[in-house]
């Protein structure tokens, strides 16, 4: 008996301990990986929360252990459901919203063979416990690109598995401009190759090494490659998204909304980085990354230094006029890059006649999609699907190569 009590209290204190990062914001980066994943492993809270409870239930009328016990794993518990309580009312707003966006029937134009490998819900118990399907792809890596500054860059391409010419996907990897591989994302290169898109998993040199504008011409130059390159591999450039994470969110609505060597389709940011200006001025609070810092070493400077470049690093700058279709992904208890930043630029670019739908993820943080399993990724992983196989339908009208 007082085995299991303590049993019961060991894992109901552990589980409570991680679940109350669903609600805390991270105060250091220290504690970022536990308020970016907490909500991502949420449903083995709940695993172990009813463990702890049932462990702790004959003892729950006594004093001590036992009950202290109870208290911790039902307060994991509402914790851990907590995302899936919420869940449904996001997933009909999400609807809505790319209804508004695409129309009421966005997949019309998409051939059977498409649709059939679409997730077919937007959330999967199955997958929260087991992990996603990946299916198979065709990887080649480290494919030399060029070496501007000296510095080697490279693209990994994953390729479906049949013969055929494909839609492509670039891939831009984030890590606040300072870090990160074309390896970086590679699960959901994978995904993605196998629901049939070649992807282009591109690299850029990084700051403070390398100011800014030095990663946005690097995207440039691997674009390039791409143009010239991409039919080797099963590439059709007249149908390309580009789809970014955090900084390289930021690189990737650049690339989509200024000339370039190839006419974007579609763009999709997740939690991609907007204002540099205001983002520097008004840093989240708590701040765990410290973004003025983080913007220092990208620029070179502050914004009073380098008024010019914060401009042109800013994604408003380019709002002036229609751009590509554009997928924005964001968490709402991101404070690295804030969701705000994100429906601002939906209202903008919506205003300038652009397709544009905005998610915002009630209880995601930033980089939610580091669990691909996890509530908020399959969720967006069902829209990003979505909205991924309306803009490259062949079906879809295609835009004027730009040089």
């Amino acid at each position: 008996m007082t085995v299991r009590r303590s049993l019961a209290l060991l894992i109901a204190a552990s589980t409570l301990l991680l679940a109350v990062w669903i609600v805390l914001p991270a105060p250091t980066y220290f504690f970022l990986t536990y308020s970016v994943g907490a909500v991502e492993v949420s449903a083995w809270i709940v695993v172990a929360s009813l463990i702890a409870l049932a462990l702790a239930w004959p003892d729950v009328r006594t004093r001590g252990r036992g009950t202290a016990a109870f208290n911790c794993a039902a307060a994991a518990l509402v914790l851990g459901l907590s995302p899936y309580a919420r869940f449904p009312f996001a997933a009909k707003r999400f609807d809505r919203e790319m209804t508004r966006a695409l129309g009421s029937d966005p997949l019309r134009s998409v051939d059977n063979a498409a649709r059939a490998k679409l997730r077919e819900h937007p959330l999967s118990v199955r997958d929260l416990f087991a992990g996603i399907p990946l299916g198979s792809a065709t990887v080649t890596r480290g494919v030399y690109v060029a070496a501007p500054g000296g510095v080697t860059l490279t693209v990994d391409i994953h390729r479906p598995a049949g013969a055929g010419t494909y839609p492509i996907v670039v891939q831009i990897y984030g890590g606040a401009w300072q870090r990160g591989a074309p390896a970086s994302n590679d699960d959901y290169a994978q995904w993605l190759s196998s629901r049939g898109y070649v992807v282009f998993a591109i690299d850029y040199r990084h700051a403070p090494a390398f100011h800014f504008p030095a990663q946005i011409e690097d995207v440039r130059t691997d674009l390039a490659w791409i143009r010239d390159h991409a039919a080797e591999y099963g590439g059709d450039t007249s149908r390309v998204a580009i789809l970014g994470r955090s900084a390289g969110g930021h690189l990737a609505m650049l690339a989509a909304y200024t000339p370039g060597p190839l006419a974007m389709k579609a763009v999709v940011s997740l939690y991609g980085g907007i204002d540099l200006v205001n983002g520097y001025d008004h840093p989240p609070f708590p701040d765990p990354l410290n973004i003025p810092d983080v913007e220092l070493k990208l620029i070179g400077g502050t914004p009073s230094q380098f008024p010019e470049l914060y401009r042109e690093g800013t994604i408003f700058t380019y709002v002036t006029h229609k751009q590509p279709p554009t997928l924005l992904i964001y968490g709402g208890r991101d404070n690295l890059v804030e969701a705000k930043y994100g429906a601002i630029l939906r209202d903008s670019l919506a205003a300038q006649g652009t397709t544009v739908a905005f998610l915002e993820i009630p209880w995601a943080n930033h980089a939610f999609d580091e669990v691909l399993n996890g509530p908020s990724d399959q969720l967006a992983m069902y829209h990003t699907g979505r909205f991924l196989a309306w803009a490259l339908s062949p079906d879809r009208s295609t835009p004027p190569q730009r040089r």
